[in-house]
């Protein structure tokens, strides 16, 4: 390894984040409880729809409260309640706020043929069940910063909260929209930690580490279609479902312009450094104020890495067709909803307008339609958060940390709208469990039992760093 100069030396080392020091728990002697406390989680049905999160909430409840941790319960619905546990710092800083949700999605029986939805199975190094990966591990993760840091007595600067939310499943209104409008006092924080990371493995070895620190705005347009109804023996030029699939065509071909924030370039930068050459070129592309060249990345990525296509831009995904009722009628209306992921970075009533000049047809609507509209909000990369979350991948992982911008939704949204700093954080997976079907949402679901305890351990130093008094 090279020598630095004195100065330069001197100059990283007062710019690298200060590692406190202070009492560490004795992992080995806490995994068989994170395991307790996980499988006790993942066995229990919080699926959503239809939503039932109490017994979660009434499991994490008592066990909080049996280690001297007072609780609140907030609830909109009695079912369906929310867990907010605090441990009280001196003031000097503000809090830090910890969450993980306890719904999960709902699960096809029939697909879960090995090990059952709500097993919480071991077997070959796994742990299996709907939640494991999403998101009973941030749960039971933050459950075990709190006893450990109550246990330990650590001295705290900040207060450190515990949310464990209801809904994020789609149903937010009974979760973090209502902790967020009606109880926002009870989570405010300087710093919030919750899903939406992940550290990725290929071939059982760490790559880097993803750390979510914005997200797209999840948005719905429906292009409705109007015309005359007739006999189908006599086809029309007006024909609503032929408009329609014309109207379907140019939008699916459609390229919102690339629009590059500090988040994407860093994740694009600090990719390459990581890639193949010839990876590395196309993501130092997609970088280039050059419309030819990163065209040329943005062609490629929309064939092979459709992701990052979906990161640099609002995307755009012809998901719904509905019109006709019967095969010898012309129907005067047909309808297509298009999955909207807006760019934080675009204005929604723009977008708008440069869509309605795409299909370009009087005779076709195009509109908002409903959804659960989530607001805008980022999260700096100079933070002492974003500093610390990076120091402690590089000590738990020894990798590169990528701040990333989601193109799916998380109920960090809400808070990032309120002014809270969010950053997303998650266990190491292996990039082969998604193809087949293990993956968060899929068929099966299954988490690395190696990787559960890491990331705890993880989770606890980043808090601790950050909360504990110096």
């Amino acid at each position: 390894m090279r020598k630095l100069p004195i100065a330069v030396a001197l100059v990283a080392l007062a710019l690298a984040p200060v590692r406190a020091q202070g009492p560490q728990p004795d992992w080995a002697k806490t995994e068989p409880e994170i395991l307790q406390h996980f499988q006790a989680l993942v066995k229990m049905d919080t699926a959503d729809p239809p939503g039932g999160e109490k017994p979660a909430v009434d499991y994490l409840k008592q066990v909080l409260e049996q280690a001297g941790i007072p609780v609140q319960i907030f609830a909109l619905e009695p079912n369906r309640p929310n867990l907010v546990a605090r441990l009280k710092g001196n003031g000097k800083k503000r809090p830090i706020l910890i969450m993980g949700h306890t719904d999960t999605v709902n699960i096809d029986p029939k697909k879960w043929v090995d090990h059952g939805p709500f097993s919480a199975d071991r077997a070959g190094g796994f742990v299996y069940g709907r939640g494991t990966v999403d998101d009973k591990d941030n749960a039971t993760a933050g459950l075990m910063v709190m006893l450990m840091l109550k246990r330990l007595a650590v001295p705290l600067d900040r207060d450190v909260i515990f949310l464990a939310e209801a809904g994020e499943e789609g149903t937010t209104r009974v979760g973090i929209g209502t902790m967020a409008e009606q109880h926002f006092d009870a989570i405010d924080a300087e710093y919030c930690l919750a899903e939406g990371g992940n550290v990725t493995r290929i071939g059982g070895e760490v790559k880097f580490s993803s750390i979510q620190t914005l997200e797209k705005i999840p948005r719905a347009v429906e292009l409705v279609a109007h015309g005359v109804a007739g006999h189908g023996s006599v086809p029309l030029r007006t024909n609503p479902v032929a408009r329609l699939s014309t109207a379907v065509g140019k939008v699916a071909a459609w390229k919102p312009p690339i629009r590059i924030n500090e988040t994407t370039g860093a994740y694009f930068k600090r990719l390459a450094s990581i890639s193949t050459p010839e990876q590395a070129e196309r993501y130092k592309a997609i970088l280039s104020p050059d419309p030819k060249v990163n065209d040329r990345a943005d062609e490629w990525f929309l064939d092979n890495e459709p992701r990052h296509a979906s990161m640099i831009r609002t995307s755009v995904s012809p998901n719904i067709i509905t019109g006709g009722y019967r095969v010898n009628v012309i129907p005067s209306e047909a309808t297509a909803t298009l999955d909207v992921r807006l760019h934080p970075d675009d204005d929604p009533a723009k977008f708008l307008a440069s869509l309605k000049a795409v299909v370009n047809d009087p005779n076709i609507e195009v509109k908002w339609a409903a959804r659960d509209v989530r607001p805008g909000g980022t999260s700096r990369l100079t933070t002492d958060a974003f500093k610390v979350i990076e120091a402690e991948t590089t000590k738990h992982y020894n990798t590169i940390t990528l701040p990333t911008m989601s193109t799916g939704a998380t109920d960090m949204a809400y808070l990032r709208a309120k002014g809270v700093q969010c950053y997303g954080i998650g266990p190491a997976m292996d990039v082969e469990d998604g193809p087949k079907g293990y993956g968060a949402h899929s068929d099966q679901e299954r988490i690395i039992e190696s990787e559960l305890y890491r990331f705890v351990r993880f989770h606890y130093d980043v808090v601790a760093d950050l909360a504990r008094a110096r």
